[in-house]
């Protein structure tokens, strides 16, 4: 792994056409926290897998295009290298891309906005990461929540940008109990595997797969934390009687995986003290999940990945001396 990691690393300083390849890859990776650029083609490849599989290939292609011009973007901006080379200004937009795709209609305005968001990723990360960093905490998915909360909205302003698969904007009610159906093993599975490739909006049992592979290729330890977190939360989530429909389409865990990989093998040292810490994090955020989806049902758009930037944010403001020891 090690001389093949060195050959490719001598190949990008070689050749910038592999090096721009490698920036994306890696991009792509730091969706779920892995500067790997083997990491990224692996969830690259869960991504075609599952979008060419649901027939809806303007998803794979909308997030490769986002990554491509967010590349470009942060070049002609003269962002920091270190930041560019190691995929930083890439993850946020390849979310905006592949979200776009999912919830606006194919039209020659959702590669419009597919660019324009690509694009705007770049300067709001910007914008959030200097504002967090008074704070001393990393920006997350935060540009991607707010660049295509904004992009969506906006479509309800503008008739050539049809939104045919937004949620319906309603008044808040709660569950029936009758929507909460008893845990059922095959349902169980179903909703651990889709969580995780829900981080990427998509469900598909295969892509999930090849995400773990990509995630273990990086690190085992972030591996073994999405799916301990996929496990707690669909429990969890059919423990307070959430929809069984959103815990087997993995709706209620992908903010969790996100949580728990942050948290557990990131941010904190690795350890029982952090493990019990991120254990909590992933516990809140299946709670806090359950509040977003209220918090937006009058403005008919996604959570997205609004649930785990807000619980890490706090995880991480809090900085228990605990934890320090």
């Amino acid at each position: 792994m090690n001389e093949s990691a060195g050959w490719w690393e001598r190949a990008c300083r070689s050749a910038w056409p592999i090096r721009f390849v490698d920036i994306n890859l890696r991009g792509i990776g730091q969706v779920m926290f892995q500067d790997n650029p083997l990491s990224g083609l692996l969830f690259l490849l869960a991504i075609g897998w599952g979008s060419f599989a649901a027939g809806v290939a303007e998803v794979a292609i909308g997030g490769v295009l986002a990554v491509v011009v967010a590349s470009l973007t942060a070049l002609w901006l003269r962002v920091d290298s270190a930041s560019l080379n190691a995929g930083l200004y890439g993850f946020n937009a390849f979310l905006v891309g592949i979200a776009l795709a999912t919830f606006l209609d194919v039209s020659s305005m959702l590669w419009a906005y597919i660019v324009l968001g690509g694009a705007g990723s770049v300067v709001i990360t910007l914008a959030t990461t200097r504002v967090m960093q008074t704070w001393g905490v990393s920006a997350l998915t935060a540009p991607f929540v707010l660049t295509a909360w904004l992009l969506l909205l906006s479509s309800n302003g503008f008739s050539g940008v049809p939104a045919g698969a937004l949620p319906t904007s309603g008044l808040i009610q709660p569950i029936a109990p009758e929507a909460a159906d008893p845990l059922r093993i095959l349902d169980f599975l179903e909703g651990l595997l889709i969580s995780v490739s829900q981080v990427f909006v998509k469900g598909d049992g295969i892509a999930a797969l090849l995400i773990l592979i990509g995630l273990a290729v990086g690190s085992l330890a972030a591996a073994g934390y999405a799916l301990a977190a996929a496990l707690i939360s669909v429990v969890l989530a059919h423990m307070l009687g959430a929809e069984s429909q959103l815990i087997t389409g993995g709706l209620v865990g992908f903010n969790p995986i996100l949580t728990a990989i942050a948290l557990g093998t990131v941010f904190y040292r690795p350890g029982l003290r952090s493990a019990l810490y991120t254990l909590l994090a992933t516990i809140v955020t299946v709670l806090v999940q359950g509040a977003m989806v209220a918090a937006v049902t009058p403005f008919a758009i996604p959570t997205l990945t609004a649930a785990f930037v807000l619980v890490t944010w706090l995880f991480l403001l809090a900085r228990p001396p605990l934890l320090d020891e």
